[in-house]
């Protein structure tokens, strides 16, 4: 056996052990063959809270244990949604929690491989899943999601995929763990921002041509920014979904343009300001993608073995 596939074979069996370690571990009641630990109604609320759901959302979420996270987002928040899990005692409870609570018309579970499950319905997606599962998962998140789809999880991350917010609250009902606390982890669907964009806006009271450059990973973009021949990069460079804002600064006029605007395929709608010594302006931009890019993320099919080495 080759080097390689000797490294691959001990991540591989690496994996494996956590999973079973997990298991082993878990303080909970054991419904078939997965354990089944709840996640504490406070975070529950918590998570809902910090997604903003509200009676336009449609949520889905992956392992839906008894149900509480639809059946919360439907009572407290008027929203729709599902949930699936493999164990079918579990999807029978849940509906019947639902139809106790008076939303089972709008909380609904179904026994389904989550890695099977459509999902771009949903508005918000909820997991409590081991890491390394929400590692496997990552991938088909970001390839069917709609940009601007929030997904929040309960203590475990995504990797490389850094979340856009993240807490600690205490979870003094929580069934596993000495400390009683649960980390939140919640991010935005990207959308696609890579490649070239060009529109044209007055400089000085005169037509300027505007060249901006974006390279992206997951949410995080960095690039630059080019009016006819000046070269500047982008400062405080952020995308949320649809919605991108940067800034540059001119040094040769001390003018600083401020950017913001919303995504729609091949184009952006928005608006900047423009501040220099002597006077602020407010102007619209509309620039038109005259180049495709591919944000980096998209090349990952699986997670690389680095992430798969730190989930221990």
């Amino acid at each position: 056996m080759n080097d390689e596939g000797g490294r691959m074979k001990s991540i591989s069996a690496i994996v494996a052990g956590l999973v079973m370690l997990a298991a082993c571990a878990v303080s909970a009641q054991d419904f078939g063959d997965t354990p089944y630990v709840q996640t504490p109604q406070n975070v529950v609320d918590r998570m809902l809270q910090v997604a903003k759901v509200g009676p336009a959302d449609y949520v889905i979420d992956l392992g839906s244990g008894d149900g509480r996270m639809v059946i919360t987002a439907a009572q407290k928040y008027g929203a729709r949604g599902f949930g699936v899990d493999l164990d079918r005692r579990l999807v029978e409870l849940a509906n019947k929690r639902a139809a106790a609570a008076g939303v089972a018309d709008r909380a609904v579970f179904y026994e389904r491989d989550l890695y099977e499950t459509e999902l771009a319905a949903a508005s918000v997606v909820t997991i409590y899943l081991l890491p390394e599962v929400n590692l496997m998962v990552r991938p088909k998140l970001l390839a069917t999601l709609k940009p601007g789809t929030r997904v929040v999880a309960h203590d475990y991350d995504m990797g490389e995929w850094k979340p856009d917010e993240q807490l600690v609250i205490d979870a003094p009902d929580k069934p596993v763990g000495r400390d009683k606390k649960s980390k939140i982890f919640y991010w935005v669907v990207p959308a696609n921002a890579a490649g070239k964009w060009r529109w044209e806006m007055p400089v000085a009271g005169k037509p300027a041509a505007f060249t901006l450059g974006i390279a992206q990973n997951f949410q995080v973009i960095t690039g630059s920014l080019s009016v006819d021949g000046d070269t500047w990069p982008l400062e405080n460079a952020r995308l949320r979904g649809e919605d991108l804002s940067f800034t540059v600064n001119d040094a040769r006029d001390k003018t600083r343009y401020e950017f913001s605007g919303h995504l729609a395929g091949a184009a952006i709608t928005g608006a900047a300001r423009v501040v220099s010594v002597n006077a602020q302006r407010q102007l619209e931009w509309d620039a038109l993608r005259t180049e495709a890019g591919v944000p980096a993320h998209t090349l990952l099919k699986k997670p690389t073995l680095q992430e798969l080495q730190l989930v221990q």
